[in-house]
């Protein structure tokens, strides 16, 4: 594409394109990059600059870019069947093979899936029929969710109240009533001097400690990714999650594990869950599901809470247009069929991880590196001002950003959020890709140092 046709679109996007998560009045002025072909690991923008996608576009591209099995089983679904909904006690063939398909790969007892086009409606679901689950035993007032503060589940009324994002509940009024929130599990500048398995139980224990203040009569479910993703991937210590599941079981209260990042993968093994040794009762999922190649999301609920929905339930009066999409199931079944038949998960963790462990830790040794953390295939760097210091720039983000667009410059996509740059790449990187990305991130790393004189 010239320079021509690039500045013609940009001013297209500028004048009718409002993006998420941006500042539309400068993003405007700068012009935003336009993405215009993606193969393997690597995408590539309208002036020709080759980027590795460290981020798996934005968590979700597990399989890799260019896959073009998907784009035929898409074509082949909507020459045959482009669409019909599930309201009309009809459904179709793909959405009825891909509920069962899930209801295998899922851990424990998670059989039943209630599809939606995102994470964000995964949640929305999951908040509603939860407290409908409890309403019809006569427990209507059981119906508060607790999460996590910093914890993100989409940017729906809902989910962005299920969240506990500052930023987002300052916009729309939220959170909405009866979801409130508990501190995170972040050891490296909350866990003060308790070794990190001390501090997994002291921060699952504020589960315990906010039941009871507001009376397990109340409370219905506990919502938490299993790696916190957006906030700058907050890996818990490992003692956290079974202890969360403990207070869950002795407290009636559902656990729920938002799978929307960790799911399909990403952690090394299929499930978030299955990675920290533990069996949610509801789960959320979408991203990884069809690698991004089209939109599609899932809640998946066990049998205990299916069973009551579908026995004392009543009509589900919930759904969406495109809830089951045939087009988007049957890329999902391509999607996981490539996943399992060419053992992509398995390689990952096996292979893969390892060694990405290995680089991502000799990148943890620069001078502007306070810790480097990673689990799987999901990692971040946590930029300090003092090396050997827990503690935080002045004017968080700043830091981060110049990092970013220093690493971006380098052909290198990593996410910056406040001082931690994050990493996401695809499941199919090579050792080589992991060499060329800690290659480029050593040098994006230097010349931040460099510039803020560390």
């Amino acid at each position: 594409m010239d320079i021509q046709q690039t500045r013609i679109l940009q001013d297209l996007d500028a004048a009718h394109h409002l993006h998420p998560f941006n500042d539309n009045g400068a993003l405007a002025a700068k012009g935003t990059r336009i993405l215009t072909r993606g193969q393997g690991c690597y995408v590539w923008d309208a002036e020709g600059n080759k980027l590795l996608d460290a981020f798996a576009g934005l968590w979700c591209v597990n399989i890799g870019y260019g896959r073009s099995e998907l784009g035929e089983v898409a074509s082949r679904q909507m020459t045959q069947l482009a669409y019909y909904n599930s309201f009309f006690q009809c459904t179709t063939e793909p959405t009825i093979r891909l509920a069962a398909k899930l209801a295998e790969l899922t851990p424990g007892d998670l059989n039943h899936a209630f599809f939606v086009n995102s994470g964000s409606e995964a949640n929305d679901t999951i908040l509603r029929l939860v407290r409908h689950f409890w309403a019809v035993q006569d427990q209507p007032r059981k119906n508060i969710f607790i999460g996590r503060h910093n914890g993100y589940h989409g940017t729906t009324m809902a989910g962005a109240s299920l969240g506990g994002m500052k930023g987002m509940h300052g916009q729309g009024g939220l959170p909405i009533p009866d979801i409130v929130h508990i501190e995170p599990p972040f050891w490296f500048y909350d866990g003060g001097d308790l070794s990190e398995d001390e501090y997994g139980l002291v921060a699952a224990r504020r589960l315990e400690d906010k039941i009871l203040q507001l009376g397990p009569e109340r409370v219905a479910a506990f919502i938490g990714e299993p790696i916190m993703g957006a906030i700058g991937v907050y890996i818990p210590p490992r003692t956290y999650w079974p202890e969360v599941e403990r207070i869950c079981r002795k407290y009636d209260v559902l656990l729920v594990a938002d799978e929307v990042i960790c799911g399909f993968g990403r952690t090394g093994q299929w499930f978030g869950s299955q990675y920290f040794g533990f069996q949610p009762d509801v789960m959320p999922i979408a991203k990884g599901i069809t690698s991004g190649y089209i939109p599609l999301g899932a809640a998946m609920f066990n049998d205990r809470v299916a069973g009551v929905l579908k026995d004392q339930g009543g009509e589900l009066a919930h759904g969406a247009t495109y809830s089951g999409h045939p087009v988007c199931a049957a890329v999902a079944l391509e999607n996981i069929r490539i996943l399992q038949e060419e053992k992509i998960v398995e390689t990952a963790r096996d292979h893969i991880a390892p060694y990405l462990a290995q680089r991502w830790a000799e990148l943890g040794e620069h001078r502007l590196v306070g810790q480097a953390r990673i689990a799987g295939l999901m990692g971040a760097l946590e930029l300090v001002p003092h090396k050997g210091q827990r503690t935080t720039f002045a004017e968080r983000g700043t830091v981060g950003t110049l990092c970013r667009d220093n690493a971006l410059r380098h052909g290198l996509i990593l996410r910056a959020t406040y001082d931690s740059m994050l990493l996401s790449p695809p499941l199919v990187i090579t050792r080589a890709q992991v060499d060329e990305l800690f290659d480029k991130a050593w040098k994006a790393l230097d010349e931040t140092a460099e510039a803020i004189a560390i």
